[in-house]
């Protein structure tokens, strides 16, 4: 028995006996903008930190649920309006993108500022320890993370967070100047499934002296640099940068028990930490992904954690540091925008480009082993699971040389054709001389390529320099390979659901939809009705009856460091259960005062020691033996100073009081 949500009130609290849920989210078309001369923009940062209990997406059945966080989870926005365009660009430390997130927040919006769908475009890191269970598809909400089903009540979390960001942004949007550029970053990002890269024809890259035919990584960091009007001044000061780069958020493995960033957390913060005290402003910093399906972190053998995590995420933010810097002398408030969305419904068309996509997508046995880094034990080693291990096949064969999982017979028995991915987004955004485009795969670093070419040769004579590529946005539809890479069939083949033409397809309707907005100025060529049909499951936990005293249960005790763990203090405390807590809020820091001195909040490196950072992990323990629920605060690779006393500070939060732990040092 189906559920059907009110199209006007989407997303509400649902019966969980009835265990699907089918609604569409249609919009109007939105009106032309009024013209508005030079560049006006706002930014905002929004916490997105679910309590305890979310699925983790990113290595399906192999991860676990979150019971805390190490690094908190945010969506920064960056709005910028010019002309007659309006654009919110939002970038998640998320999976991916969700068609049902990306067209409730339009919906929210509509009403109260001028962003368009087709300007809003729903970006992600693709951190693997962010919680799933918010994407627009049966397959990816099942598969995706360790627990199946979309969760209305976490999806309503996201969109109303994401959606007050943006809000706030428009609201607070000031004249500004924006400068683009890129920059490489070598060593710290490895090509993870060599073999099908290699199979690629040589191709150059002009942007990189001496000339090299084989990047086996995209090692291009792309920077988008707005600085702002300052308040009662003629001056500018950073207001937001935004950065596009190639690399899996695979630095904390799937044993990792809570929501984490990943290196993201540490390149953002690290570009922060730099433009704040170059220029005394903290702006607001966000990531996204490029085309990163065949790269993983240059991680050291067996040291997959927060160290290496920190180590490289720090490495590629202070090389983003050294690009916000040179683009000082490029900013501009001459900048052309524009916006362009597409979506493409694979029950109407499935053909460009000279080739035609198979009506039934396949699941591949090579992605049942894993990818390089996380293989699946035994399976990993046997054909036709093991990579490189391609199925003969006929010219035409739509799926080519994949194995399909269970065969071709019995798989669409237990993976009906609904639960895919059957409608793709496509987006485009022309910022000044830079075009970003915006699709829902994981895109292989040459897939990228090609994608990319093809649409620089569709924007010819436009003034756009540089385009580039960015995975999954605005939903998850797996992965894109070339045709040469899938034919080996190692996971990312595996993985490519739409056969060995997916590329060729996008990269044709890229270059279509960039021709389009060059011709156009802007491009909206949405579906007028967009149904979900989703298997419904809720794992966010609901506020619940409370009268459970806050206390702290012993004093602070100290870890040494270990090769794969920095020191660490830590304290326990008693609270109410996890949903009481608002963790989207600040719940711990640490403070410090000499011995006859007043206690302040403590800083290391320039920063806070706080939950806002990367220094502290709060983690739910599970029931209290006798009554309420414990939890447990440590902060690592503590700074400590002779003569000063630390101690934690557990923050009001959800109607809660303060409580403080006893010194400690």
């Amino acid at each position: 028995m189906g559920w059907d949500i009110d199209t006007d009130s989407p997303l509400l609290e649902l019966d969980d006996g009835r265990p699907r849920g089918r609604f569409a989210l249609d919009l109007p078309a939105a009106p032309p903008l009024p013209h508005v001369d030079g560049l006006l923009a706002g930014a905002a940062e929004v916490d997105i930190t679910p309590p305890p209990g979310m699925p983790k997406a990113g290595y399906s059945s192999n991860a676990c649920n979150g019971r805390g966080f190490r690094t908190r989870l945010r969506a920064r926005i960056l709005h910028l309006r010019a002309g007659t365009s309006s654009l919110a660009l939002v970038q998640c430390d998320l999976l991916g993108g969700s068609a049902v997130v990306q067209r409730l927040v339009a919906r929210a919006l509509a009403d109260t500022t001028d962003v368009p769908l087709a300007g809003l475009f729903v970006g992600a890191t693709h951190t693997h320890a962010g919680p799933g269970q918010f994407l627009g598809t049966d397959f990816y909400n099942r598969f995706a993370s360790n627990h199946a089903g979309f969760d209305p009540a976490w999806t309503q979390f996201l969109v109303g967070r994401i959606a007050g960001g943006v809000a706030r942004a428009v609201a607070e949007r000031r004249p500004a100047r924006l400068a683009t550029g890129s920059i490489d970053v070598w060593g710290l990002t490895r090509n993870r499934s060599l073999a099908p890269h290699v199979l690629n024809p040589a191709v150059t890259d002009k942007r990189t002296e001496p000339q090299r035919k084989f990047l086996a990584v995209n090692p291009l960091l792309h920077l988008l640099r707005v600085d702002a009007r300052a308040e009662g001044s003629t001056g500018y000061e950073p207001l937001a940068a935004a950065v596009v780069f190639s690399v899996h958020g695979t630095g904390i493995p799937n044993t990792a028990e809570e929501y984490n960033a990943d290196l993201w957390a540490y390149l953002v913060g690290e570009l922060a930490d730099r433009i704040e005290q170059d220029s005394g402003i903290r702006p607001v910093v966000g990531a996204m992904e490029g085309t990163h399906a065949d790269v993983a972190p240059a991680l050291r053998p067996g040291q997959a954690g927060p160290l290496e995590a920190r180590r490289i995420g720090r490495g590629v933010g202070a090389r983003a540091a050294e690009l916000h810097r040179t683009l000082e002398a490029r900013l501009t408030d001459a900048v052309d925008l524009g916006a362009g969305l597409r979506e493409l419904d694979l029950t109407r068309d499935r053909s460009a480009g000279g080739v035609t996509l198979p009506n039934r997508p396949a699941v591949g046995a090579a992605l049942v082993a894993g990818a390089h880094e996380n293989l699946t034990p035994v399976l990993g080693q046997l054909p036709p699971f093991r990579a490189g291990t391609p199925r003969s096949h006929r010219p035409g064969d739509p799926q080519g040389a994949k194995w399909v999982l269970g065969s071709r017979w019995l798989q669409p028995v237990i993976l009906p054709l609904r639960s895919f991915p059957r409608v793709l987004p496509v987006q485009i955004l022309r910022i000044g001389g830079t075009a970003l485009v915006g699709l829902p795969f994981e895109i292989t670093v040459e897939s990228g390529r090609r994608i990319a070419a093809e649409v620089t040769g569709a924007l010819a004579g436009t003034g756009v320099e540089e385009v580039v590529v960015s995975s999954v946005a605005n939903e998850y539809s797996g992965y894109v390979t070339t045709a040469e890479e899938y034919g080996l069939q190692h996971y990312e083949g595996g993985h490519t659901i739409y056969g060995p033409n997916t590329q060729r397809f996008l990269a044709a309707e890229a270059g279509r939809l960039a021709a389009d907005l060059a011709g156009l100025g802007a491009v909206d060529d949405t579906l007028d009705h967009r149904p979900f049909d989703l298997r419904l499951h809720r794992y966010l936990p609901g506020r619940s009856p409370d009268t459970v005293p806050r206390s702290i249960l012993g004093p602070a005790t100290f870890t040494d460091p270990t090769a794969a763990e920095d020191a660490f203090w830590e304290t326990t405390w008693r609270d109410g259960p996890p949903g009481n807590l608002d963790w989207h809020d600040p719940l711990v820091r640490v403070e410090a005062a000499d011995r006859d001195g007043d206690w302040t909040p403590a800083r290391r490196e320039g920063r806070p020691v706080d939950d806002g950072g990367w220094d502290l992990s709060v983690i739910h323990l599970g029931p209290d033996p006798t009554r309420g629920h414990r939890y447990r605060v440590r902060w690592f690779d503590p700074e400590l100073r002779g003569g000063r006393r630390h101690r934690f500070v557990i923050l009001g939060n959800a109607g809660r009081p303060e409580i403080v732990s006893d010194p400690f040092d």
